[in-house]
């Protein structure tokens, strides 16, 4: 999808109320961390992320987190168009999927949990068999 095209909804995965962004920035972290096989890494001095298998799924920083929130940047950019003010590419490697997204704006936490889940999932399906982690 290209920007200005109608915008399908993303995909959700819970269907309870919709509720404004609330999630901390600690919350974040305690809900990454908590995906099977996931762990903490500061590749670069002050920037913490999380890992699964070796690979980044989640940039976690003081007021947003970078996620792979599309297959390509045509499916991540659906999420510019729906939170123009709460939704940037992120630098370096946006061009791939990567957003960043505000955790204190617009964006319902649902979506931001439903966010996580997903780019988690993406990078799972991408390791090799023997790397993947099993849940419980």
């Amino acid at each position: 999808m290209w920007l200005g095209q109608e915008v399908q909804a993303l995909p959700r995965r819970s269907e309870g109320p919709r509720q404004l962004s609330r999630v901390t920035t600690d919350e974040l972290r305690e809900l990454c961390l908590a995906k099977a096989g996931a762990w903490p890494d500061e590749p670069w001095e002050g920037d913490t992320v999380a890992k699964v298998g070796g690979k980044l799924f989640a940039f976690m920083g003081a007021s947003g987190v970078g996620l792979k929130c599309g297959a390509s940047r045509e499916e991540a950019d659906e999420w510019l168009v729906r939170y123009p003010d709460d939704a940037q590419v992120m630098p370096y490697n946006g061009r791939s999927g990567w957003n960043t997204l505000r955790i204190d704006g617009a964006i319902p936490e649902d979506e931001l949990v439903d966010a996580i889940d997903a780019s988690y999932d993406t990078v799972v399906a991408k390791l090799p068999r023997k790397d993947r982690p099993h849940a419980g």
